[in-house]
Formats: structure tokens, sequence, C-alpha cells
């Protein structure tokens, strides 16, 4: 049977919106062909129950696309090394190593320094008087300096991989070539950081990777700089955009955020809600690879065909969630794929929980007046890249 090969993505992300593309195939063709914007053609998966295949079936590898011209949204493959960019048992054995900095009881030991970290940030951006830009004053510093914290990067290098993940989340706004460059020179940072520890170990997380590479787990220099800079990366850039994103949704409507300053035991709720609402890709994410013939509904993946999903999409299937275009604080069971699931689940999921449940509870409690500076119309989000977020955020209390 021919099938319409569908151009990929459909159209341009405005907002916090989906395209109606996608809730249209859910119907009507859940497993669609579609044709990426590098790398060829490919599956896209929209339905939940789907989705869930994918992620949880080890005949879709991510490895297997590492390295290759595969379809994908992004202009350079994925590189070779990193957690999502292997299958178990590699991906085991390095996740292992890195598990135990992010155990719910440490991250629930680190609440109360987030919490001062937090207001300390508000403190400087009430001092700095009304309007102003929460991103820059709050959703970006917050989550960079945690991540620094927990890997021992100084605090005075931030910018520097804050450009490196712009370039590594690019889809369209930089060239292979500045990808490249970018990334050279942040492995060359980290080189340096890495070298150092081996003079003068420390009791970080880098330190402990590095530990690893030169101990019993005998990690290659190459998967110990890869590791540290997806940390890096990874454990800023989302929940930056999450932050700006989340306030936003809360203000547009500013119902919702007086429903936080009524009940903040309703923030976790909140959050997960928003976890579920809140599309964190402009497009479809990493590509994974069928390693045999897979069935999914009435469609045959190939062996060596490509299958690609925005977690986004089979949150919103209703199927799943009632009303899912509706933001419900009050869910019975919200069982959302907002941070992934399977054996790629977001390692740093608890820290991330963590920071934007302390975050709308500090912005609750210290700025109930808090409203957006600007009409939603005229806020600038950002274009030709991977993940979906604001330039700025302008507030007022």
């Amino acid at each position: 049977m021919s099938r319409t090969v569908h151009s990929y993505p459909f159209g341009p992300a405005v907002g916090m919106e989906l395209h109606p593309k996608y809730a249209e195939l859910r119907r009507t063709e859940p497993v669609a062909r579609v044709r990426m914007p590098y790398g060829g053609e490919g599956w896209l998966v929209t339905r939940y129950a789907d989705a869930k295949v994918v992620l949880t079936d080890p005949r879709f590898s991510m490895a297997e696309g590492a390295g290759k011209d595969i379809p994908r949204a992004t202009e350079v493959p994925p590189e070779p090394g990193g957690l999502l960019a292997l299958d178990p048992p590699e991906h085991s054995r390095l996740r292992k190593l890195l598990a135990k900095a992010f155990t719910a009881r440490r991250i629930e030991a680190a609440r109360p320094a987030v919490t001062a970290l937090v207001n300390e940030l508000v403190d400087d951006m009430l001092a700095k008087g009304s309007p102003a830009d929460l991103r820059t004053h709050l959703a970006l510093p917050l989550p960079m300096t945690v991540i620094s914290d927990m890997l021992g990067v100084p605090h005075e290098d931030q910018a520097l991989f804050g450009v490196f993940a712009d370039t590594l989340m690019s889809a369209g706004r930089y060239t292979p070539a500045e990808i490249e460059n970018a990334t050279n020179d942040f492995m060359a940072y980290l080189a340096d950081l890495v070298a150092q520890r081996r003079e003068n170990p420390t009791d970080d997380v880098l330190g402990a990777l590095v530990q690893a590479r030169d101990d019993t787990d005998r990690l290659s220099e190459h998967e110990l700089l890869v590791l540290a800079g997806g940390l890096l990366v990874g454990g800023h850039e989302t929940t930056a955009n999450h932050i700006g994103n989340f306030v936003y949704l809360l203000l547009e409507d500013r119902s919702r955020y007086e429903a936080i300053i009524a009940d903040p035991g309703l923030i976790p709720a909140v959050v997960d809600e928003l976890l579920r609402f809140a599309p964190l890709t402009t497009m479809s994410g990493f590509t994974r690879i069928a390693t045999e013939d897979v069935q999914l509904g009435d469609v045959t993946v190939r062996a060596g065909e490509g299958v690609v999903l925005s977690f986004a999409v089979p949150n919103r299937d209703e199927e799943v969630f009632p009303d899912p275009e509706r933001v419900d604080f009050h869910r019975e069971r919200n069982p959302h794929l907002g941070l992934g699931h399977g054996v790629h689940h977001c390692l740093g999921a608890q820290l991330a929980r963590m920071e934007l449940q302390v975050t709308l509870r500090v912005l609750a409690e210290r700025l109930p007046d808090l409203r957006l500076a600007v009409a939603p119309a005229e806020l600038r989000w950002k274009t030709g890249m991977l993940v979906r977020g604001l330039e700025e955020l302008p507030v007022l209390w």
C-alpha cells in the first residue's frame, strides 16, 4: 500500500501550541511516514501506546543511529558515547555510574540549598526593579548554577557551556561548521577540567567520572567527555526553558497562578501537569532505529528504518488524558511522558522536578502580584532551535 510521505516538521512551532497535524495523524495515521529535515525518511509516532512501545522495546535502538546520517531533526548526527546514543548493557553501565548523584534522597537533601538560591536570585531581581526579564534573572542562572555545583564547574565558566548548549540544540539556527567548532571548543574546555581533577582529585560528579575513567569502570576518555558535556547541557537547558514556559503558562491564564498562591500544596501536581502539557521541543527528538522488523499498529517498521516522536504529542492523547488540551491541576491520573520513559527516562528527572517545584513555590510566596509585562502575543519565542522556549520573559509585580 502506498503511503503519503509528510514533510516534517509540519510548520513553525508557535508558543506552547502543537501543530494540529499531530492530532489529525493520531486519529487517521498514528504511525505516519515523514521526510525529516536531515537524513531522509522515517516513521512518526503520535499515539501514547505506540510511543511507549518505541521507548521500551529493545528492538528500537538509540546506539544504531549514533554518528550516522539517519532521519533526524538536527544538523549533525547524534554524538557516539553519550547516554542518549547508547543501548543496554553499555547504557546501563554508564547510567549506573551517574545514578548515585541523582537519587531521590540526594535531590531532596539539596532542596534547602536550591530554595536559598532561588530566593537569592529573586532578591537580585527585586533589587533591580520592575519590569524585569525573569528568564535572565531566574530561569537561566538557577539550573546553570545547580548543575555547575554538582559537577564542580566554576560559575564564571557558565556562559561557555551556555553557548555550547545553544549550538547543540540547533534545528537550523547554526551551520554544521559552527556546531563542530563549538563542540571542539567545549570538549577542549572539559578536557582541561578533567586534567585538573587528575592532578587534584575532587569529590564532585566530574571528579567521580574521572576516577571511574582511571579505575575499575574504565570509561573511555571520549565517554568521559561526552558524559560530562551531556550532563552540563541536559542539566540546565531543559529546566531553564521549562521554568520560563511554566511561568508563562501560569501568567497567561492568571487563574492558574492564583491557584498555587491559594494552595501551595498543589505545586507538585502543577509541575507534573505542566510537564505533560508544555512541549519541550519544537519537533521530534532523538531517532531510534529498528534492529529488526517491528509491528506498530498497522505499520511494519522494517529493520534499519528510523522512528521519531515528540513527547508532547502522546501527552495529548485523549485515550489516556481526558480533555488533553486543557491544563488541569487536578487530574486523578497523569502518566505523562514529559521526562521520557524506559531505559532513557531522564536521569535528572528528580532534580528537574525539585527545581521547578521550588521555583514556583518561591514565586507564589514572594511575588503574588507577578504578571506579564507585555501581552502574550508580544512575547518572542526562539526560532531555529530544537528546544522550545522564550527569548525573554518580561514580568511586573
